[in-house]
């Protein structure tokens, strides 16, 4: 799969079935997210792979309503910064942006191996910083679900959820995101 292949087949999906996942694929979806850009190559971008066990049901215990279909995800990865682990350039910070680009990396990678690797803001914050022991410091910019596509729509899944798993949200039109100067 090439890197457009991966972006044309990624999707939100939300139908998951369990998958193994073993450390060897957790530290592949990190190194590629560590060869990301960086401002001033700070890689502020830092990731808590929950993988199984007690902690895995404690980040369950973090999703807001609307998220219970990730109960079925094999691993949630937190991804969280700080702006101390920023490059301050004419006061814009960057973190938020190279921890995307980071984030996007790894998720794409996901893709290319077979995995769901779905980005949610529906989370509590502090309870995920309680959950992992993280700072106050720290934001926690999304939780990525990860696991494996299911055969079928899973059936508890609302109305739009089904919908959105059957086909893809439509795309905004080019014109309305972008302005060509040629």
């Amino acid at each position: 799969m090439d890197v457009k292949e991966a972006i044309e087949s990624r999707r939100a999906r939300r139908s998951l079935v369990p998958v193994s996942i073993d450390r060897e694929t957790i530290e592949d979806l990190a190194r590629c997210a560590s060869l990301s850009a960086s401002c001033y190559n700070k890689q502020p971008w830092r990731y808590e792979f929950v993988a199984g066990g007690e902690k895995l049901e404690d980040m369950f215990d973090t999703l807001a309503k609307g998220n219970e279909w990730a109960k079925k995800a094999s691993m949630i990865i937190a991804v969280h910064s700080k702006v101390e682990d920023d490059c301050l350039v004419a006061g814009r910070e960057y973190y938020l942006f190279d921890t995307g680009m980071a984030t996007a990396h790894l998720i794409l990678r996901a893709v290319e191996l077979g995995l769901v690797a779905h980005p949610i803001a529906g989370f509590d914050e502090e309870k995920v910083k309680a959950a992992l022991g993280l700072g106050g410091e720290e934001t926690v910019i999304t939780l990525i679900i990860v696991g494996k596509l299911a055969d079928k729509i899973d059936p508890e899944l609302t109305s739009w959820q089904k919908e959105a798993e059957e086909e893809r949200p439509e795309r905004l039109p080019l014109e309305k995101f972008a302005r060509i100067f040629d």
